[in-house]
């Protein structure tokens, strides 16, 4: 037998002895993102009690019984989803702030890279604002640490503004009416963002629905920092005076 001959018959024995059907594994964060992808996708898409746990395995291209391992149960499964896609929302508002930034372009890139980030990942957002909202611990308390997390954000953004903006001998803006204010103005960009994504029709832009808001609060806020503010006629609080006694 020849030299090419006995190097033929080796390489075929060492594939003989080869393990057969030997698949690569995927690192264990590679195929949780991807359940967890899927996972969001259907739970948007069907709701936590019409989601199926088939389902998402089979779209994440994984077993059952793999993705009760890597993630124990539907309700974990679900809190992940909550919690990735919180923090990626988070990240996407910290990183539109350059806090170098005049207040109202900190404020305004705030706005965008939040309207940006929901309008780009809306399925994230029906997790996070539809789904999760309507189905009570744990879940409702995952999603109020996301909004006190933008709340608390949004709240020194505006504590920030007031104080630039304070030199004319208006009075700083106290703490609680800016937490006020920061509660009203991430409760008008969920709204918002709601709105803008369930539209059928045509759809505005991260720009336009930013701007929208922009203008809603900008305007309020720079009378608040002038010492313009707003308050009934006496007329008015005699009346509901009035009406409150009788009562």
């Amino acid at each position: 037998m020849n030299a090419a001959h006995t190097h033929a018959a080796q390489d075929a024995d060492r594939a003989a002895k080869r393990p057969r059907g030997r698949i690569k594994r995927m690192p264990r964060a590679v195929r949780e993102r991807q359940m967890l992808d899927a996972a969001v996708e259907v739970f948007a898409r069907r709701g936590y009690r019409a989601a199926s746990m088939d389902e998402i395995a089979e779209l994440a291209g994984a077993s059952k019984p793999l993705v009760y391992l890597y993630l124990n149960s539907k309700e974990d499964l679900f809190s992940a989803c909550i919690r990735r896609e919180a923090e990626a929302l988070i990240a996407a508002v910290r990183a539109g702030v350059d806090p170098d930034a005049p207040a109202d372009r900190r404020l305004w890139h705030g706005l965008r890279g939040f309207f940006a980030h929901t309008a780009a990942h809306p399925e994230a957002w029906a997790v996070l604002h539809c789904q999760a909202r309507t189905h009570g611990e744990p879940f409702a308390q995952e999603v109020g640490a996301l909004r006190q997390e933008l709340v608390d954000v949004v709240t020194h953004l505006i504590v920030a503004t007031a104080e630039e903006n304070g030199g004319g001998g208006s009075a700083p803006l106290p703490w609680q009416e800016a937490s006020g204010l920061a509660h009203a103005l991430v409760g008008a960009a969920e709204s918002l963002a709601g709105w803008s994504n369930g539209r059928t029709d045509k759809v505005p832009s991260e720009r336009d629905t930013a701007e929208t808001l922009m203008n809603f609060a900008w305007a309020g806020l720079d009378n608040l920092m002038n010492g313009r503010r707003w308050a009934p006629a006496r007329s008015q609080v005699s009346s509901v005076s009035s009406v409150s006694s009788v009562s």
